[in-house]
């Protein structure tokens, strides 16, 4: 090897050399602009993302297993007036372990430890002005407190993002609306209130679907499941909050037009072929796809309770809820989370038992619910309407039913509507001091929820031995002396039993009729909500006591104690 030979390769050493460093100077740049842009999550993540040990994941699956018992147990408890009480608690507890453990899941990112301890004392904070916004002379001072510990939980969350933050807020802005409008909301407008939570977990259980689907990279099964609960969570939000608008007044009437039911029919063909074209194609390619799916089941939530009228109202809440619960375990399916697949199962299987037994009470398929518009237009009926409407002041009705052995009072919306509850328990007592007998008869679906009446009763103090169903009360109706109707229309109708062209004939009522009196607190001569006159009220034997339901009742209270 000569000279430049040696030459010629020390040169190509030294150039490689210089290539070297200067590719190290390069990666060493890179590294640093990293670095620089990702200090704190890198902090973060040598930290605290280390995989737990396996005895943290045992015991997150302990307490979910806890919940679920729980949520069956509270949900069995409050089968009974007597226990729903203490069965609302329990599901309550069950939801706090759930959420807890929730947090210390492997998949929660947390930050920094002070920042936690900021989470916790602004929670803390956050129970205090809940505590003292319901009371009349601070409940300023709690609304500021409230919205200073949201402040002060979001404060760290934009300085360090992580998911522990986001929920923290999350269930912090929903724990105060929830707990400000239960706290605010009238015994009558708790309709509205059930159907709007029930949109809200469908709602939320459709958000999961969708957040799902847009990361993508789930087994066809998984997808399938995802896209299922999404249509399911979407019909029951987009159609909560039509039962809700309904319910509150803001829709007074119901909607059809004409081939709505085969517009309906074309659109969830449309809304199966996409959810079927998501799975083939994989959601992650099928953007597009994805969105017009959602936007698709939540306008057929909408389309489908628009034209079902208010007589249906109890009906279309049950099978709501039952949707919900039946998206709430499909997507606990998607996340692999025990929690919501047996809490989600057994709200479906509830609600959906419930929708039956209120088809049942009306003596109608849910099909015919779900598309008749029953309730949304006056139907005729064949048998004309005989007799006369025949008045009667407070002292005369308050008169007979002093003297009575029996008195069987049935309540009905219009109770709820005057919350007529407290008088109608003051004239209960007063009745009862006089040695008259008293129960209360309650139809399956008056009012505009399950146990709406139920409810009503229990808030005024009425015990429970003295309410019964429709099977238990119903042969005691011709043994009583004075059936007392307030608020109660088409459940005590007679032409249910009479008339086959009647839009509510087959349904099981009230015998009322069979009493040897009956007195109508009524505050007008209109119909039910199935749009028909009620026979009932031109019956011999009935009376119609004309007002409001409330001033009515305290009228009787007064008449009743001056004999």
């Amino acid at each position: 090897m000569n000279d430049t030979q040696v030459l010629e390769i020390q040169h190509a050493f030294a150039q490689q050399k210089d290539n070297l460093q200067q590719l190290e100077q390069q990666v060493s740049q890179y590294v640093n602009e990293i670095t620089a842009q990702h200090e704190e999550t890198l902090v973060a993540t040598v930290l605290h993302h280390e995989p737990p040990p396996p005895w943290v994941t045992s015991v997150i699956e302990i307490f979910y297993f806890v919940a679920a018992i729980l949520f069956i147990l509270g949900l069995k408890r409050m089968s009974s007036p007597v226990t729903a009480r203490g069965g609302i608690i329990w599901a309550g507890i069950g939801m706090i372990l759930a959420t807890l453990a929730t947090f210390f899941h492997p998949a929660i990112h947390i930050n920094i430890g002070w920042i936690s301890a900021i989470y916790v004392i602004s929670a803390l904070f956050l129970m205090l002005g809940l505590k003292r916004a319901t009371r009349a002379d601070d409940g300023g001072i709690g609304l500021i407190i409230i919205i200073t510990s949201i402040i002060v939980a979001m404060t760290p969350t934009l300085l360090y993002p992580s998911n522990y933050g986001l929920i923290v807020i999350a269930v912090m802005i929903g724990s105060a609306m929830a707990w400000i409008s239960a706290k605010k909301v009238a015994m009558t407008d708790m309709p509205q209130m059930i159907a709007l939570y029930n949109g809200m977990g469908g709602g939320a259980a459709a958000a999961i679907a969708a957040v799902e689907l847009a990361k993508g990279g789930h087994t066809m099964t998984i997808e399938t499941l995802a896209v299922a609960g999404g249509l399911i969570g979407s019909i029951s939000f987009s159609g909560s909050l039509i039962a809700f608008a309904k319910l509150q007044g803001i829709l007074k009437k119901s909607f059809i037009f004409n081939f709505q039911q085969l517009i309906n029919l074309l659109i969830f063909i449309t809304i199966l072929a996409l959810g079927i074209g998501i799975v083939s194609y994989g959601a992650a390619d099928s953007g597009p796809l994805v969105i017009t799916f959602f936007m698709l089941t939540l306008a057929f939530g909408i389309l489908m309770t628009l034209p079902i009228g208010g007589a249906d109202m109890p009906v279309v809440i049950s099978l709501y809820n039952a949707l919900t619960g039946l998206a709430v375990a499909f997507e606990g399916f998607v996340l692999g989370n025990a929690a919501m697949i047996i809490a989600g199962t057994v709200v479906g299987a509830a609600g959906t038992l419930l929708t039956q037994l209120m088809a049942k009470a009306m003596n109608r398929s849910l099909g015919n619910v779900l598309f008749s518009g029953f309730g949304a237009k006056v139907q005729a009926s064949n048998t004309e309407v005989t007799g006369s409407l025949k008045p009667i002041d407070s002292s005369d009705a308050a008169a007979m039913m002093a003297y009575a052995t029996q008195v069987v009072i049935v309540p009905g919306y219009g109770m709820a509507v005057a919350q007529a509850q407290h008088k109608i328990w003051e004239l209960t007592k007063a009745l009862s001091d006089k040695d008259v007998k008293v129960k209360f008869a309650i139809h399956p679906v008056a009012g505009r929820m399950p146990g709406h009446m139920n409810v009503l009763l229990a808030e005024a103090g009425v015990p429970y031995d003295m309410i019964f169903d429709l099977e238990e009360i119903n042969e005691e109706f011709p043994q009583t002396d004075v059936a007392l109707i307030i608020g109660a229309n088409d459940v005590v109708n007679p032409i249910a039993r009479t008339d086959p062209s009647s839009p509510i004939y087959g349904m099981p009522i009230l015998n009322a009729d069979y009493a040897k009196n009956v007195i109508v607190i009524k505050r007008g001569s209109g119909a039910g909500f199935s749009g028909i006159e009620n026979h009932l009220f031109y019956a011999n034997n009935t009376r119609m006591l004309y007002g409001d339901g409330q001033k009515m009742a305290a009228e009787l209270v007064h008449s009743v104690k001056a004999l």
